[in-house]
């Protein structure tokens, strides 16, 4: 194999650098499936682990990006080919396992799952796992109980990757969604995924929150953790459920146990990077079903991976919307 072109990440003097290298495949991590790879994502964490903004990275140097999707160019395991089609998303990718902003990239079997049928590589990407982690919020309220018949669900952090989808999907279940945004300028953007409704954080009082306030929600997604959890807490239905997706905002929660035990709601976390593969490739198969985002196109936009660098710096001072995919073909 040749020299191929990646984004390294490293530290020096205690500080993040990072830039464009050529590997060679002796310095691929273990695994047993190598893959060609098309295209990679940007997600929050990519941001956070590229700048150094957050304690992302636990091995330096490390290629960064936390997905890929590509073509399969030797595999050691029985379950994959030459020429197989597969996504890797999530485990120690990008992580503390070199990722997806490269040509080429070797990861464990264990971590890789099938291209689902109908579903194309470039749209694994434009969902990854920021996708992933939406649909799998969905699923598990699901199997908590929530229907579209119970009422109105709410999702905060609505115009970022994960919140997007949510809305997008969420919306393309039957569900009414209401949007939560910090974002005033990016209203249509939001009803055109389908919110019937967008409501501005600047409308919260969250200096004021009640142990129980009116009940607004069925069900909740949640981006950002903090005063707005704490809010939709307190403003859940009998028997909502709540997603804990991201801490964006903060990683603190100051609540009481009020909604949990006067009202019966539920509090789930959603933990994408080390779902159990039965559950991980049943939501990747719904992506490509009854979950697919109608939107997904429209909110989605490409960058060259020699083209990657300036894209953190917009998510890291929240200027990024909707998704972005890295074509990584060269």
């Amino acid at each position: 194999m040749r020299p191929f072109k990646a984004y390294l990440i490293d530290q020096k003097d205690g500080k993040t650098v990072a830039g464009f290298a050529q590997l060679s495949e002796d310095q691929f991590d273990q695994g047993e499936v190598t893959l060609k790879v098309a295209y990679s994502s940007v997600n929050y964490k990519d941001a956070l682990a590229a700048t150094g903004a957050g304690r992302i990275i636990r091995r330096h140097p490390c290629v960064g990006g936390i997905d890929m999707a590509g073509t399969v160019v030797r595999s050691t395991d029985a379950r994959f080919r030459e020429g197989d089609e597969v996504i890797a998303t999530s485990y120690d990718i990008g992580v503390a396992h070199h990722g997806g902003y490269a040509e080429y990239g070797r990861v464990p079997a264990d971590w890789v799952v099938p291209l689902p049928k109908g579903m194309s590589l470039f749209d694994a990407m434009a969902l990854g796992t920021a996708g992933y982690t939406a649909a799998l919020g969905i699923v598990r309220m699901e199997e908590n109980g929530l229907k579209p018949s119970n009422g109105r669900v709410v999702v905060s952090g609505a115009t970022g990757g994960v919140g997007s989808i949510a809305v997008d999907i969420l919306s393309c279940l039957g569900y009414d969604v209401v949007a939560l945004t910090g974002k005033e300028s990016q209203v249509e953007y939001l009803k055109g995924l389908g919110a019937k409704e967008v409501m501005l954080r600047a409308s919260l009082d969250l200096a004021k929150i009640k142990p129980l306030d009116r009940a607004l929600w069925a069900g909740a997604v949640d981006n950002l953790g903090g005063e707005v959890l704490a809010w939709m807490a307190s403003t859940m239905q009998q028997n909502g459920v709540i997603a804990s997706i991201g801490l964006a905002a903060s990683m603190t929660l100051n609540t009481t146990v009020a909604p949990f035990i006067l009202r019966g709601a539920s509090l789930l976390g959603i933990d994408s990077g080390y779902t159990a593969m039965p559950l991980r490739r049943k939501v990747w198969e719904r992506l490509a079903g009854d979950m697919r985002p109608a939107h997904l196109a429209g909110m989605t936009r490409t960058v060259k991976l020699s083209d990657l660098p300036p894209v953190f710096d917009e998510f890291i001072k929240g200027q990024a919307h909707g998704r972005v995919v890295v074509d990584c073909t060269g």
